[in-house]
């Protein structure tokens, strides 16, 4: 819960754990019961509410897809709220994770004053928000900025359909995928991981510093894969600022100088003189300062 100058009031967390479709919907329900009675507490009542979604918003429709929520494939999310806060005079607005994380960026981070910025966020897996010219670039279908399917390899494989070529690899999910391919392959690897260690995406980027060998690989290809695509980004938009986030960076925020200079080799080199590459400030807190700007704008 925010005030309106962005000062965090009151924050709760709630997991979702294995629930699907509709019990999602009663635990985000809960939630908002829950916020609007502690601001009722506060005497601060709630006129705005913004929601951040872990895939697709369509704006026409009011629904929500999100991959990694099982059920939520055409889910009615708006229609929800409304129906939830049919009583109360507290205006909706819902938009997808990415176009959040960079408003959270612009209002309270890295991206303040910029009119052309994008935020790379890599963590299960893999989206971009991306301001022009001071706006949300959204597309025809509300799906723009979906670089998980980013081609940066050949030839295809069947293997890339659910999430695309980019987030196979380079994504937090990707790079365990990855590890455990090259584990199976590898009969002769007596390394940590092996049966010493679980295979996570904080493990592997631990284990990079130590020459493990299955580390080392997953993790140069993915520096590899996150600088061409920080590259094809500036080519096509020419922001001023690429923000690196997401539940990867963090952990992976130690390789930016090398993911810089993979992106030099592939970038229109104009514009790569003009931007900068860097972490978010704000860390996990980029999507829920995004959702608060929605509901304050």
């Amino acid at each position: 819960m925010f005030s309106d100058d962005g000062e965090i009031l009151t924050t709760n967390r709630t997991l979702i754990r294995d629930k699907a479709g509709f019990e999602v919907g009663l635990v985000i329900n809960d939630h908002i019961n829950l916020l609007i009675h502690e601001a009722e507490k506060q005497y601060n009542p709630v006129y705005a509410l913004g929601v951040s979604v872990p895939g697709i918003y369509y704006s026409q429709s009011g629904r929500v897809w999100a991959p990694n929520i099982a059920g939520w494939s055409d889910y009615p999310l708006l229609e929800e709220l409304e129906t939830l806060l049919h009583n109360r005079q507290i205006k909706i607005r819902i938009d997808s994770d990415r176009a959040c994380y960079i408003l959270g960026e612009v209002w309270k981070g890295n991206a303040k004053g910029c009119r052309n910025a994008i935020f790379m966020a890599v963590g299960t897996g893999i989206g971009a928000g991306i301001l022009i010219d001071g706006q949300i670039l959204r597309g025809a279908n509300d799906i723009a900025g979906c670089t998980g399917w980013l081609a940066l390899d050949r030839p295809y494989h069947e293997k890339y359909n659910p999430c695309g070529c980019f987030e196979y690899y380079a994504s937090g999910s990707g790079l365990v995928r990855f590890a455990g391919e090259l584990l199976s392959q590898s009969s002769d690897y007596n390394g940590i991981f092996r049966n010493e260690m679980e295979l996570s995406a904080n493990n592997l980027i631990s284990q990079y510093e130590t020459g493990d060998t299955i580390a080392v690989a997953v993790i140069n290809r993915a520096i590899e894969y996150w600088g061409m695509a920080v590259a094809n980004l500036v080519s096509l938009f020419n922001p001023e600022k690429i923000i690196l986030g997401g539940g990867v960076f963090g952990e992976a925020a130690r390789f930016l100088d090398q993911i810089y200079q993979e992106a030099q080799k592939w970038a229109q080199p104009i514009g790569f003189q003009k931007f900068t590459l860097e972490v978010s400030s704000i860390g996990s807190k980029a999507g829920m300062y995004g959702a608060g700007y929605l509901a304050i704008r």
